[in-house]
């Protein structure tokens, strides 16, 4: 069951265009009930500069995260997995932004 579960929002994350995957990335930087164990700090940084390459919405004016309902939907589905669920779906995300930063966005 958990797996599936995982997979289910690893399938998500699969579909979502790159400044999704870094809005979610951001959303799950900057959550307190989150408790990745990865350098949040780091993480966001990363990401807050790679949106603001890729959209320039995001670097010009304030951004309601609300907006974007499948980063919301995806964000709601890890709020209730387990630890262990989220940290797996979390460096899957973190992973597949990383790859995008080697092979250039």
């Amino acid at each position: 069951m958990e797996e599936n579960k995982i997979e289910k929002v690893i399938n998500i994350i699969k579909d979502m265009d790159i400044k999704n995957k870094l809005r979610l990335g951001i959303c799950l930087s900057t959550s307190d009930w989150a408790h990745i164990i990865y350098n949040k700090d780091e993480m966001y940084k990363k990401f807050d500069t790679m949106l603001k390459e890729v959209n320039e919405e995001y670097r010009t004016t304030l951004i309601n995260f609300a907006k974007y309902k499948l980063v919301m939907f995806t964000m709601s589905k890890i709020m209730e997995m387990e630890q262990s669920e989220r940290n797996k779906v979390t460096l899957y995300l973190f992973n597949t932004i990383e790859n995008r930063i080697k092979n250039g966005i």
